[in-house]
């Protein structure tokens, strides 16, 4: 008997990559995503997914009745929120308690949220979902807007405010998601109440500069800059602003999955289907610069 997995954002990075590895695992009968990021039926996109046997719904994250309907029937549900569709951290708190207040109704068996790990542990473990905290770590995918071309040179440049051997964790969202969760289905019993970090490998500074110069054939330095500096560079309204920065500040003062991030990884490594994307692949992918 086929089992009934729901996806929360799939045509999206880390939905999408579920919904493409699981299908291996479990029979995809039910595609969900939050409306403000719906594709309709009649673009490619939603036709390819019912070709392949999703049924593809509306579900709003801020709609807790649209959620009801989503759910219903699943035996597993993988859910991610995002922030930057309002940058409201009250707003994605709300969709959150939303998603998993509709799985605890649904009586859901297995609950895989994408989310941070003091939400995960606190709001689930109060209200007893069977839940596996996924923790994405800093996606590849930014480094498109980071490592800049200067307006007077074909030089770019990556401005962090890390020492250049300070290494820290990078993530292929679109391409490895989907492998680690394809581990944890499974396997769902072993990993309910634990905690998965999803991050390809430890880099640093000068070793992203480097791979980049090797894919590209460009040039390319890194600059260490002070906080303010760093800052004051980031784009948006202040309060995206300092998200963006405090983000950076995790990273480098807590490796971003606290003070036991190696173990962590060792460990989620161990969950893994398939080879992970390499940086280098990553970086090929952003082309053209």
């Amino acid at each position: 008997m086929s089992k009934l997995l729901t996806v929360f954002g799939s045509t999206g990075g880390q939905g999408g990559s579920v919904l493409s590895k699981s299908l291996v695992i479990l029979s995809c009968r039910r595609y969900t995503r939050s409306a403000p990021l719906l594709v309709t039926l009649s673009k490619p996109s939603g036709e390819k997914l019912k070709s392949r046997g999703c049924e593809v719904m509306k579900g709003d994250l801020s709609d807790r009745k649209s959620l009801d309907a989503a759910v219903e029937g699943s035996d597993v549900v993988f859910a991610v929120t995002n922030y930057w569709e309002s940058a409201s951290k009250e707003k994605e708190v709300a969709q959150g308690k939303n998603v998993a207040d509709a799985v605890k109704a649904a009586g859901v068996k297995v609950f895989i949220w994408s989310s941070l790990p003091h939400v995960v542990k606190h709001y689930a473990k109060s209200i007893g979902i069977p839940t596996v905290a996924f923790l994405a770590g800093l996606f590849m995918s930014g480094l498109k807007g980071m490592i800049r071309k200067a307006s007077d040179s074909d030089a770019y440049t990556l401005a962090w405010p890390f020492p250049p051997t300070m290494p820290f964790t990078l993530f292929d969202s679109k391409n490895n998601t989907g492998k680690f969760v394809a581990g944890i289905l499974a396997k769902p019993d072993a990993y309910i109440g634990k905690q998965i970090v999803g991050a390809t490998d430890w880099y640093t500074p000068e070793e992203i500069i480097e791979t980049f110069k090797a894919v590209t054939g460009k040039e390319a330095s890194y600059l260490q800059v002070t906080e303010e500096q760093f800052k004051n560079a980031l784009p948006g309204p202040p309060h995206v602003v300092q998200e963006l920065f405090e983000n950076f500040m995790l990273i480098r003062d807590y490796k971003y999955f606290g003070p036991d991030a190696e173990a962590q990884l060792k460990e989620s490594h161990k969950v893994v289907r398939g080879k992970l994307t390499p940086l280098s692949e990553a970086i090929r992918e952003m082309e053209p610069w």
